[in-house]
């Protein structure tokens, strides 16, 4: 595994340890459709959040959220569509963003934060396959 792929793990496993800690369930990880992949998909109650984790270093020059653009969108829009349609889920949804920054201190010991934005882009335009 790369390191990029570990350190993305990390933000991952980070994201779905503050998901559960809010009473959350995760009701799939890393999962793919012929749109693309869901990063998280966590559920409570009535309400199914499709959340897409960026983890960056802390001194990017751009922001993690940023990367998820207006084609990113469309296909996570796309992907969860599939996934629901699959789900037989019929109530709320959200889409959230996670963003993951660290740092690498003098000693070379990884610390990480988490900004998490709720509604981070409108789900008005989901559609099913």
């Amino acid at each position: 595994m790369s390191h990029a792929n570990e350190i993305g793990r990390i933000g991952e496993e980070m994201v779905a340890k503050f998901l559960r800690s809010r009473g959350y369930i995760i009701f799939a990880r890393n999962h793919h459709e012929k749109y693309g992949e869901l990063d998280i998909v966590a559920e409570n109650r009535d309400i199914m959040l499709f959340v897409e984790v960026k983890t960056r270093k802390a001194d990017s020059l751009m922001d993690p959220a940023d990367a998820v653009d207006r084609d990113k969108q469309q296909k996570l829009i796309n992907t969860a569509g599939a996934f629901l349609k699959k789900a037989h889920h019929f109530g709320d949804i959200r889409f959230d963003i996670a963003e993951v920054t660290y740092t690498v201190d003098s000693c070379g010991e990884y610390h990480f934060s988490l900004n998490y934005i709720k509604n981070a882009f409108p789900s008005d335009a989901l559609m099913t396959e």
